[in-house]
């Protein structure tokens, strides 16, 4: 049990879900103590061994704890190992870390009888509630059934995993665009501008929009302007005027874009300088579609790219790929529909599509992978095309990136309105702190696609349901 402090520290208690959400999680909480109770160490150990994705998750917290706790002895454990000296910085952790015992708490101590892990934990964090008053006692779960659980049983502090909540709403989520009122140059009191062969660069005051970030494109209601923020320093901003019409007129395999936003989106697709598209947007906004044309046209018309690899992750992959037959690529084409409906669409008019999407399958050399088969790869000189990511942690989308090689470009695609995971909300999303983290990082480009050109059916539902 953690050493008796002054009311000013906390005591926090983490749940399961915590440590493989992020494996490294403990070492958050700054000056305050953290209680691992042996309920968890437990679940840790039975899901290590397992064939699951998050088992990976489960060594990494297993192996940190234990660098940080080898050395101590029992008692130590018990009472607390300081984490001094761990990490840097302003977040580097003061606090403790200790091991609860709960398997050895007596009935009286118990709020919960039943044996189930989740009352176990609970069982913990109201006990050193008691003991510790009037410090507070703070559970910490992503398990929304068990906060309500700990606060009807009398815990009064339970709280979600917050360090890696970069916003406190979906929306203030970046959309990689602004959109003026009015006349853009009549907001702009003094330009520079100049030519770069056919490019026009306009250099304006940073008051003009002082939230502005790299690759930020710049919109007015007139439909004229278009704008692509190439450089912000402190007091102006360099705008590369695009031109609303020819911003319009990209296209790419044969798809012109139908709406602004795709026309944003095929732009920073389309661009070899970009390494990394983030699309987010709702069902039928023509994110996948968008993705795979602008793929097709640098691979096979242009010869910028030698491949592509196309992934997405599922809960149900991990435990369920297994029983279906084949190799892995045919294993993967259950989950890989929306790429196969896109491919059809983009060659719907061809005279034989199947022959047609299979020699293109072959020129392209589109490769079908599961996200889990991704760790030690190195990918060069391909596009990898990530679908519905809004069910992936942030760990898990830097395991993904991490694998990009020189060359390589990476189109992240998902709906955060559409999030299967257990644990995941739309601002603990890894795709929302993907967006957030690289929206100033010169190599990126984030497009929200808010309109449904699928179907006047698709739009109604998306608006109405």
């Amino acid at each position: 049990m953690p050493r008796q402090k002054s009311t000013e520290t906390k005591i926090y208690v983490l749940d399961t879900n915590i440590l493989l959400h992020e494996p490294h999680a403990f070492l958050s909480f700054k000056e305050n103590d953290v209680v691992v109770p042996m309920t968890v160490l437990e679940e840790l150990d039975y899901i290590k061994d397992s064939k699951k994705d998050v088992a990976r998750d489960a060594r990494v917290s297993i192996r940190a704890m234990e660098d940080l706790l080898h050395d101590a002895t029992p008692e130590d454990m018990l009472a607390g190992v300081s984490m001094e000296g761990i990490g840097a910085g302003d977040t580097a952790p003061t606090g403790s870390l200790s091991i609860f015992t709960d398997l050895n708490m007596v009935e009286s101590q118990q709020v919960f009888t039943s044996n189930e892990n989740d009352n176990r934990i609970i069982n913990v964090a109201l006990h050193l509630q008691k003991t510790y008053a009037p410090q507070q006692v703070i559970l910490v779960t992503k398990d929304l059934n068990m906060r309500l659980k700990a606060k009807g049983a009398g815990l009064a502090h339970v709280e979600d995993y917050r360090t890696d909540q970069l916003i406190s709403d979906i929306k203030y989520l970046s959309r990689g665009y602004h959109r003026f009122e009015g006349n853009f140059w009549e907001q702009v009191k003094s330009v520079d501008s100049r030519s770069e062969g056919r490019d026009t660069i306009h250099t304006i005051p940073r008051n003009v929009l002082p939230e502005a970030y790299v690759n930020e494109f710049l919109l007015d209601d007139t439909e004229q302007f278009a704008g692509l923020v190439e450089s912000a320093s402190s007091d102006s901003l360099e705008v590369l005027d695009l031109g609303y019409e020819r911003l319009m007129g990209r296209h790419a395999w044969g798809i012109t874009p139908k709406n602004i936003g795709q026309a944003m989106a095929l732009h920073s697709l389309l661009d070899p300088h970009i390494d990394l598209v983030i699309l987010t947007g709702p069902a039928g906004s023509g994110k996948t579609l968008l993705a795979l044309a602008a793929a097709l046209e640098m691979v096979v018309e242009r010869n910028m790219y030698d491949k592509i690899i196309v992934t997405r992750s599922t809960p149900e992959i991990a435990e369920s790929i297994g029983f279906l037959p084949g190799t892995e690529e045919e294993k993967m084409l259950p989950w890989l529909a929306a790429i196969t409906d896109s491919l059809e669409v983009l060659h719907k008019h061809d005279e034989n599509t199947k022959g047609s999407m299979s020699y293109i399958m072959e020129k392209a050399n589109i490769q079908y992978k599961s996200v889990n088969f991704m760790r030690g790869r190195s990918i060069q000189n391909a596009i990898v095309i990530l679908d519905e990511s809004q069910n992936l942690t942030a760990s898990q989308l830097k395991t993904i990136i991490t694998r990009c090689g020189e060359g390589t470009k990476l189109i992240v695609g998902g709906n955060l309105a559409q999030i299967d995971s257990n644990y995941l909300s739309a601002v603990t999303s890894g795709l929302t702190y993907l967006v957030e983290k690289f929206k100033d990082f010169s190599g990126s480009a984030t497009i929200n696609l808010d309109g449904v050109v699928r179907s006047r059916l698709a739009e109604f539902a998306e608006q109405q349901l």
